[in-house]
């Protein structure tokens, strides 16, 4: 097992830049193929249901896959250590590809009948369960450590890239085919993304100073990846903030959005800003980290950027015009974009890569298993006080993670490794 002390940040040997490396482009050519057709995915599955049911089982299919996911995550966790991650990721997207392909051919010979939707949205959430853990072990096993801040920044810009292209093509197919049009779109991308991650080269855990643990019985190896998480001086804390600002403001900017723009009125084109804004700020804080590669004192930063988006996210709501709320979102989104890219880029640099399916299992079931859960309860405060109490109350709360980050010394100390100059002779 790795020292549980947070290890120096020593310059690493120069080498090639993410953005140069082969290996590291096809990896995130598939992830993002792979990215444009979930989001397609999700797009025929809505229109699917609401074409098959009212507003109540649409929101029941929606919710259908979260379940599993949520249920089987920490498992899969698991699998991504004890396998070799691309071959997880290989199977989840070859799988994906023959359940959505399968519902399209069904969808073209009859009608979207809701139990085939429920049971589509409960596989692919059991599936996303082994993805999702999979695609977070691989970056420290294609890659050096002083080039993963890089790689998280260019995920993340993946992340935005397929949230923009992914809805529109959704549209697009379903409205030259319908849904079997949509989800055959789907299920190609998810192809296309197969011969990409064929081509990418692991690098041994050998060469990352670490040795893989004497494999146990998977129960063991679930118990082993959670004490480790505990113990670690660095990820520990880094785990614990992440959770408390997914609790605290992912219902809030989701949900609480939504009603706060009807409460002022607005309107769709109001909202339809506000969000835009957000995403604008998010992505230019992805591009921030994929130029530079590095930033100074990441861990003080990191918790300089959770308390300016806590307290950005405790004040939209006073705000009295669209045009500040507009502003503040952008500042908002940009703050959750680097912390959110610290704390992954300082947990895959910290943590031994033989637990990081394991650590990535973990952080992730709080994104989609318990942040969601405050969605019901944060509308239902907004209904009973206003938006702008819940607001404010929720933004206290997810500033517990500015306490927790800097009650730890480890976190406070945390660097990013960072690459030496190539010596020229």
């Amino acid at each position: 097992m790795a020292p549980l002390e947070m290890q120096t940040a020593l310059p690493q040997p120069a080498g090639k830049p993410a953005y140069r490396d082969g290996n590291v482009l096809r990896w995130l050519s598939a992830y993002t193929v792979s990215l444009v057709g979930d989001s397609v995915y999700f797009v025929a599955l809505a229109w699917s249901a609401q074409k098959a049911a009212g507003p109540t089982e649409v929101g029941l299919v929606m919710a259908a896959g979260a379940l599993p996911r949520a249920l089987l995550m920490l498992g899969g966790g698991v699998l991504a250590d004890r396998i070799d991650p691309r071959r997880v990721i290989l199977g989840s997207d070859a799988l994906r590809c023959l359940l959505i392909l399968s519902v399209a051919a069904v969808i073209a010979l009859s009608a979207p009948a809701l139990w085939i939707l429920v049971a589509v949205a409960l596989v692919f959430g059991a599936v996303d369960a082994l993805f999702v853990p999979a695609i977070g072990a691989l970056p420290a096993r294609i890659t050096s450590s002083d080039q993963l801040a890089r790689v998280t920044g260019m995920r993340s810009l993946s992340m935005r890239l397929s949230q923009i292209a992914g809805p529109p093509i959704g549209g697009l197919a379903m409205g030259f085919g319908g849904p079997a049009a949509a989800f055959t779109v789907a299920g190609l991308l998810f192809a296309l993304s197969l011969p990409l991650l064929l081509t990418i080269r692991m690098l041994p855990l050998g060469e990352h100073g670490q040795q893989q643990p004497e494999p146990g019985t998977a129960w063991k190896d679930l118990l082993d990846g959670l004490r480790y998480i505990r113990r670690h001086r660095l990820i520990g804390p880094l785990v614990a903030a992440g959770a408390i600002c997914e609790l605290g403001l992912t219902g809030t900017l989701n949900v609480g959005m939504v009603l706060l723009n009807a409460e002022r009125g607005w309107g769709p084109s109001g909202y339809g800003w506000i969000v835009s804004s957000f995403g604008a700020g998010a992505a230019a804080s992805a591009a921030l980290l994929a130029i530079t590669g590095w930033l100074p004192r990441a861990g003080l930063l990191l918790a300089g950027t959770l308390l300016v988006g806590c307290t950005g996210a405790a004040t939209i709501a006073l705000v009295p015009t669209l045009w500040i709320a507009i502003v503040l979102a952008a500042v908002i989104g940009l703050s959750a974009g680097v912390f959110g890219s610290l704390d992954n880029a300082l947990i895959q640099t910290a943590a031994d890569p033989a637990y990081l399916g394991r650590v990535t299992s973990v952080v992730m079931l709080t994104m989609l298993g318990l942040a969601p859960l405050s969605y019901p309860l944060v509308g239902a405060a907004i209904g009973t006080w206003g938006a702008a109490p819940v607001f404010v109350g929720c933004g206290i709360f997810a500033s517990l993670g500015v306490v927790i980050a800097l009650a730890s010394g480890a976190v406070r100390r945390a660097e990013l490794p960072r690459q030496r100059p190539a010596v020229s002779t």
